[in-house]
């Protein structure tokens, strides 16, 4: 098998493993090796509840029975889409209360750009330094990395940035502004999160000059910092809310969230404003739908702070010089992207999986299922202590 991924199945780099995945359950994958493998990445970020999770088999299982796919997005009314819909409604703050089902994290960005453009009548975009939104022409426009985006120019203009974090580049937040998109925890620049009330200040800006503000929480939604969404933790409400990755538990997914009366200005002027032939699926809904409910209805997210605070009191080493993030979403900062590299693949022969950022390769990756353990916890940070020692030692 591993031949044929290699001869037959494109690649994203030069470099990718080739593990031959045979099953996997709960907090592991099993290779074709035999071996079990604890899984410190959850898909990066995207199997909330690990993996065959048995209520989200079941409920994938009992809508297949059902029906499939029977109409392009926004015609016929579905249980599992209009109940996730719903759910998410109910259980965020006014004006969040109109969802638009989408197949993926990049579709909702790309949709979500169109609807500050729609709804303000303006054309700037403003993102951030080191931002990443997705990677299709939109939301690559949104990258905050050069190296990312000049091999495929032109692409969208009137996109602009400035640096997380600094509050003295708020101020290029103008009239002209449509909307600004920023991730409530940086993801590919290490888990960066927002400090002194930063994300307060960037939405008065917004409000001071009528300009849109749309947080990308398709990584931390979904409990993975401990509430349903990271930007609870920080005091304020966007105007539109972008989720995916972790929303179905390991099914492709994405949405976006705003007021009715925002997300009415897609419908018209033009029609079909946004419009997808698999967005809302029923098979991903019902999934997303047992997700959440399993969110709402444990202690799994109260657990997550207990959760944190074990891994950062386990990662001690010489070799260890920060940890970013928050919750279930930290980035172990090592010496060297080359240093790094070499301690996911020993964790990997160690039985641990763990990966790097996409833009910050230095730091490690740390995003388990929601319901790893702790006793898996030290077991895996052991591991992760270990393989560092064994590369250091290969190279005295």
């Amino acid at each position: 098998m591993q031949k044929d991924f290699f001869k037959y199945q494109a690649k994203t780099t030069f470099f990718a493993s080739g593990f031959e995945v045979d099953r996997a359950e709960g907090n592991y994958i099993y290779g074709k090796d035999g071996k079990a493998y604890l899984d410190f990445v959850a898909g990066v970020s995207a199997n909330t509840l690990g993996h065959s999770h048995p209520k989200v088999i079941k409920a994938i299982k009992d809508q297949v029975d059902k029906y499939l796919h029977v109409m392009v997005y926004g015609e016929y009314a579905m249980e599992k889409p209009v109940q996730i819909c719903k759910m998410l409604a109910e259980n965020l703050p006014d004006p969040l209360h109109t969802t638009y089902l989408v197949n993926s994290g990049t579709e909702a960005i790309e949709a979500s750009m169109k609807l500050v453009k729609r709804y303000t009548g303006r054309q700037q975009i403003i993102s951030f330094i080191d931002a990443y939104h997705g990677n299709s022409q939109g939301s690559l426009s949104l990258a905050g990395r050069d190296t990312n985006k000049v091999p495929f120019e032109p692409l969208l203009p009137q996109i602009d940035f400035i640096r997380f974090n600094e509050e003295e580049d708020l101020q290029k937040i103008t009239s002209k502004t449509a909307g600004v998109f920023v991730e409530t925890i940086q993801g590919a620049a290490g888990f960066l999160t927002p400090k002194n009330n930063y994300l307060k200040k960037l939405k008065s800006r917004c409000e001071e000059v009528g300009a849109l503000l749309a947080l990308d929480e398709i990584q931390p939604g979904f409990g993975r910092t401990g509430k349903l969404f990271a930007f609870q933790w920080y005091d304020i409400v966007p105007d539109i809310l972008v989720m995916g990755k972790g929303m179905a538990g390991g099914i492709p997914i994405g949405a976006f969230t705003t007021s009715k009366q925002m997300m009415e200005s897609l419908a018209d002027n033009p029609k079909l404003g946004h419009i997808t032939t698999f967005g809302g699926n029923p098979v991903p809904a019902a999934a997303a739908c047992a997700v959440m409910h399993e969110l709402l209805t444990t202690d799994l997210m109260d657990q997550v702070h207990e959760k944190e605070k074990l891994f950062r009191e386990k990662l001690q080493h010489t070799c260890i010089r920060s940890i970013n993030g928050r919750g279930l979403m930290l980035a172990v900062q090592l010496e060297s992207p080359e240093f790094t590299l070499e301690v996911a693949k020993r964790c990997m022969k160690n039985g641990l999986i763990v990966f790097w950022q996409l833009y910050r390769n230095e730091y490690m990756r740390i995003s388990p299922p929601l319901t790893i353990t702790k006793e898996e916890i030290e077991k895996g940070c052991e591991i992760i202590l270990a393989s560092i020692n064994e590369v250091l030692n290969e190279r005295a």
